[in-house]
């Protein structure tokens, strides 16, 4: 079985060492059981910066496996942050994805820090070709994407470096107008819920629209 960096762990242990962390309760949607597939969320509220979400997923007596993060910062002008982690027997898919929410350009050398891990990577196999999508517009061509088997060590260390990179970056970026930010964060969430796709299809279908879209919308990015 594949040995799974861990994700959401890892960075909230290293966000709370420089800011005020409060977990957020999520009542019974922090647990979630259906059809032999268990969903479990935190979230959190990171002072000065905005939401953190970490959400896990597990299937099959653990032979599929997720991990997503979610840094969604609507006081900080850095863009959204996306990592997940997905094993389906032996199969792994790591992506790092970075979408165009800012008031202001992203600054171009932590672009181009991501973009040398990509590139570092270019060897190892791209996921099937799928079809366009809305958001393709506002991802950022330095957002990260392989699956494979057999490459557990190079998956964890590229999320790990795309994590570092965003958590370096978030020091050095200035407040910026809550207001403003949390709309355009806003807009990305409710598109991302109306729009669908796997993971949200899976997750109406297993629980509801109604509690899909509070996991979506409300725990994932921290609107309300």
């Amino acid at each position: 079985m594949s040995k799974h960096y861990p994700l959401g762990a890892r960075i909230l242990k290293k966000i709370s060492s420089t800011y005020t962390v409060r977990q957020l309760d999520l009542g019974g949607d922090a647990r979630l059981s259906r059809k032999g597939i268990q969903f479990a969320t935190e979230a959190y509220q990171v002072e000065g910066v905005g939401h953190l979400c970490i959400m896990r997923m597990k299937a099959m007596f653990g032979l599929m496996r997720m991990e997503t993060v979610v840094l969604a910062p609507v006081e900080r002008d850095l863009p959204l942050f996306n990592l997940d982690w997905v094993s389906a027997f032996g199969k792994e898919t790591q992506m790092a994805e970075l979408y165009d929410t800012q008031l202001k350009p992203a600054a171009p050398d932590m672009l181009s820090a991501m973009e040398r891990i990509k590139e570092g990577d270019r060897d190892l196999p791209d996921p099937p070709p799928g079809g366009d999508r809305w958001y393709d517009e506002i991802l950022y061509a330095c957002s990260y994407h392989k699956v494979g088997k057999g490459i557990s060590k190079r998956l964890a260390k590229a999320a790990a470096g795309y994590a570092r990179i965003y958590l370096r970056e978030l020091q050095r970026t200035p407040a910026c107008d809550r207001g403003e930010k949390t709309e355009i964060v806003r807009a990305f969430a409710e598109t991302l819920f109306d729009q669908g796709g796997p993971a949200v299809d899976q997750v109406t279908k297993l629980f509801g629209r109604e509690t899909a879209r509070r996991l979506i919308v409300q725990h994932m990015y921290g609107l309300v």
